[in-house]
């Protein structure tokens, strides 16, 4: 089965960010608590830290939280459906599989990098969090840049790839706060 070629972009930002990628990915390594709290950061940011807020819409918001629910999980999917269309489109490879002496510290779920799924996410309900609970970012948003930099921290991803996830995130959150249900 053939593969999408690289686009030359990404070539020249892996020459560019290879060097920092891997020193920070050695950094962490070498310190066993940063490392424990970016993986346990990069597991939350899998789906249990995202599908608890919005199972706790309801409880938060009584009625309306159910509209909540489905309004971020509807924004959710678009993000998912986005988020894989471009990534399987632009196929850049993962930091250590461009280059071995980038150290991977958690299995990758695919080979391809771009953008940061995980950040893209982060991003995403840091912002609906803000349109509807803002009290909970003292919680979300420090969570969202430990994800975000556990991404790089272990390995996984380029910075260019945290900050496309970054923006692809703002970008859907925004769109969706249009469709947002009126809160009291």
């Amino acid at each position: 089965m053939l593969t999408p070629r690289t686009p030359a972009l990404f070539r020249r930002l892996d020459l560019l960010e290879w060097t920092l990628c891997h020193r920070l990915a050695v950094a962490v390594a070498a310190a066993p608590l940063p490392l424990s709290l970016l993986r346990l950061a990069s597991r939350l940011g899998d789906w249990p830290a995202w599908a608890a807020l919005i199972a706790l819409q309801p409880l938060l918001h009584g009625p309306l939280g159910w509209r909540l629910t489905l309004h971020f999980s509807l924004t959710a999917l678009v993000a998912v459906a986005l988020y894989r269309l471009i990534k399987t489109r632009l196929c850049r490879e993962r930091p250590s599989i461009s280059f071995r002496v980038i150290p991977c510290r958690e299995p990758p779920r695919d080979r391809y990098s771009f953008p940061s799924g995980h950040t893209l996410h982060a991003v995403l309900f840091t912002l609906l969090s803000a349109a509807t609970q803002p009290w909970l970012l003292l919680v979300v948003a420090p969570l969202a840049l430990l994800i975000a930099a556990s991404r790089v921290g272990l390995g996984l991803h380029y910075l260019s790839d945290v900050l496309g996830g970054a923006l692809l995130g703002l970008g859907i959150g925004l769109l969706s706060l249009h469709w947002l249900p009126a809160l009291p």
